[in-house]
């Protein structure tokens, strides 16, 4: 493994990049979000999200209030239909609070958390075979059979869908949730406690698409957002440990994620016919969470935050 970037308990530092808040203002709108940057990171996520989603779920997508469909089929009506509200939300949100609280400096840490690509190549490998590894694993337990071999146009777009991933979903959600809140929450609460609040905050986020096709709505059953929250708390654990281990690398932490959505979107199903939507859920919850104690027990609740 290559050397870690230091991590202060200042505002955060990256390769060496320091940022400093910006002087305070009295009152008004830029003063309370200098004081309560989380708040209003939260805060702005959400509601610009879900503004932008309303669409989406009160179209025939949805709960068919108003009678218009988004073109496509399938995943394809996700792309017009979910995905400007994610990239409107997290990343658009850590943008604006990180540039009033913290100027130029905080977006040049901003940024270089971004590029940071400069990790080992060991890393990498570990993201991009732990993850089918470990879902594969998981499912194999609940089909109670291994995998069958997926068929070659599979393995061929494995790499693209990847790419395509990582630049949709990796690229909207990831600089929010991980590179805006969780250096600021770790300070404030410690590793374990900020994972879990972030990991549900991030569940909770995604509660209005489970009344759409890309939840399995309109009418889905209590359980399924519970457990789709419960995945995102423990999935967060692993999150956590990989960005801190890794010095902050956003990259490899986007790969992580987008390795779980790539590989259910485009192999599982080749590779578990058998095996429902309803088991696809149960197999990530049983691999994230399997992950989670893991990495708790052997880091003793750091998760990879060095001491200070």
């Amino acid at each position: 493994m290559s050397a870690q970037a230091p991590v202060t308990a200042e505002a955060g530092t990256v390769a060496g990049t320091e940022t400093r808040p910006a002087p305070q203002a009295d009152g008004g709108l830029r003063g309370s979000i200098r004081r309560n940057p989380l708040t209003w990171f939260f805060t702005l996520a959400f509601a610009l999200s879900w503004a932008a989603w309303t669409p989406y779920v009160l179209s025939e997508n949805g709960l068919g209030v108003w009678h218009f469909a988004f073109p496509g089929s399938g995943g394809a009506t996700q792309v017009t239909g979910v995905l400007p509200g994610a990239y409107l939300g997290p990343i658009a949100s850590a943008l604006l609070v990180t540039g009033i609280t913290e100027g130029r400096a905080g977006l040049r840490t901003w940024r270089a958390r971004m590029t940071k690509f400069k990790v080992s190549w060991r890393w990498y490998l570990v993201v991009l075979l732990a993850v089918p590894a470990t879902l594969t694993l998981a499912s194999a337990v609940l089909a109670g059979r291994g995998p069958a071999l997926p068929p070659a146009m599979v393995l061929a777009a494995f790499l693209p869908g990847l790419l395509i991933q990582m630049i949709t979903t990796g690229l909207a959600e990831e600089p929010g949730w991980r590179e805006f809140a969780m250096p600021r929450m770790q300070r404030r609460y410690g590793p374990l406690t900020a994972t879990l609040l972030v990991g549900a905050l991030w569940g909770c986020w995604h509660l209005p698409l489970f009344l759409t096709e890309w939840g399995g709505g309109p009418h889905v059953a209590w359980t399924v957002p519970v457990e789709f929250i419960a995945m995102t708390i423990t999935f967060s654990c692993v999150m956590t440990w990989v960005f801190n281990k890794s010095g902050e690398s956003m990259p490899l932490v986007m790969l992580l994620h987008t390795g779980v959505n790539n590989f259910f979107s485009i192999a599982w199903s080749d590779m578990f016919p058998s095996l429902s939507d309803g088991d696809l859920a149960h197999a990530l919850l049983l691999s994230t969470t399997a992950a989670a104690l893991i990495l708790l027990a052997a880091t003793r609740g750091r998760l990879g935050l060095p001491a200070r």
